[in-house]
């Protein structure tokens, strides 16, 4: 049996039987004025994070959520386009698109802005997404991309910017592991299909998506998510799993390299009231600029006395010179 075949297996059984705590569950989903989330879909909330970003949904998108789940964050998504096929959410699973579908029937009982029809449930899978070409705003993923190998990883991403239109948002929540996980526990299949062996590393999982055409990353948030003890995984010392949620943009690389956001500033301490780099950048004196991490770099390295650069915050919701 393949993983891919483990994983629809396991989501099957967790569709029928629902696994309270299977990822984080025991976090609150996010609260929004006149929102009642039906209880199944709340034990059925098996995300790592969330992928529903309010800034990132104005003016009612049309989102392709790929992993219907309970159905929980396709309702979120709707919440912000509350029309019929605002949200298209795709699952290969039966018995997890039957779920959602009667988790959604009781968000409606519960939300009389809510109607079934404004989220229309598809068959289909990540590498042969059931939508034409560049016809979506938001194309989102809660949990699902880390079980993927590495090349099935690629022709998701890929696929996920074939659909989207220019300058449309891939918006993901993944773990990511601090180091690389060990090929025991990469081949665990039903570990995988747990989200707790085939995370990559940070670097290697924005590699992936700068390699897949996004200009633009910007990480919304990144959190502590499960440690893998020595005892039970068979390690030499413990593996912290983190929780990375980012908004993607489908934009053209620039000609430097893709521009990634995790909260850095640049602070001009110079004599002037301002400094302009001459390349887009224009710093005010004392007042921290976001910037992403290449800008910060090239403004740190070339003038050092001028400039101070903060670490990253992991979190960036916009703003700065950049």
């Amino acid at each position: 049996m393949t993983y891919l075949e483990t994983t629809a297996q396991f989501y099957s059984e967790v569709a029928q039987t629902p696994q309270v705590g299977l990822c984080c569950v025991q976090s609150s989903p996010l609260q929004l004025p006149g929102l009642k989330i039906p209880q199944a879909m709340q034990e059925m909330n098996y995300g790592c994070g969330t992928t529903v970003h309010p800034n990132e949904l104005v003016n009612q998108p049309t989102v392709l959520y790929v992993g219907v789940g309970g159905g929980l964050e396709a309702l979120q998504f709707a919440y912000f386009s509350r029309r019929p096929g605002a949200v298209i959410a795709v699952d290969p699973v039966a018995q997890m698109r039957e779920a959602a579908m009667r988790n959604l029937q009781l968000a409606a009982q519960e939300n009389p802005w809510f109607h079934p029809s404004f989220v229309e449930i598809r068959e289909g899978d990540a590498f042969n997404l059931p939508v034409d070409n560049e016809t979506v705003d938001v194309v989102a993923q809660n949990c699902l991309f880390n079980i993927f190998e590495p090349e099935d990883l690629t022709r998701a991403l890929q696929e996920g910017y074939r659909v989207l239109k220019t300058g449309g948002r891939l918006q993901m929540s993944d773990p990511i592991a601090t180091r690389p996980i060990p090929p025991h526990l990469q081949q665990d299949e039903r570990l995988r299909a747990m989200c707790l062996s085939g995370a990559l590393t940070y670097e290697e999982y924005t590699k992936q998506i700068v390699t897949a055409g996004f200009g633009q990353v910007e990480i919304r948030a990144r959190r502590p998510y499960r440690l893998l003890d020595c005892h039970t995984y068979k390690l030499e010392s413990p593996l912290l799993l983190e929780s990375l949620d980012s908004v993607s943009f489908k934009v053209i690389i620039p000609e430097d390299g893709a521009c990634i956001f995790t909260g850095k500033t640049a602070i001009y301490m110079g004599e002037e009231d301002f400094l302009d780099d001459g390349d887009g950048h224009i710093l005010q004196k004392g007042i921290p600029a976001a910037v992403c991490d290449k800008t910060a770099g090239k403004l740190a390295q070339s003038m050092p006395q001028n400039i101070i650069t903060t670490d990253s915050t992991w979190h960036y919701i916009g703003g700065g010179c950049c």
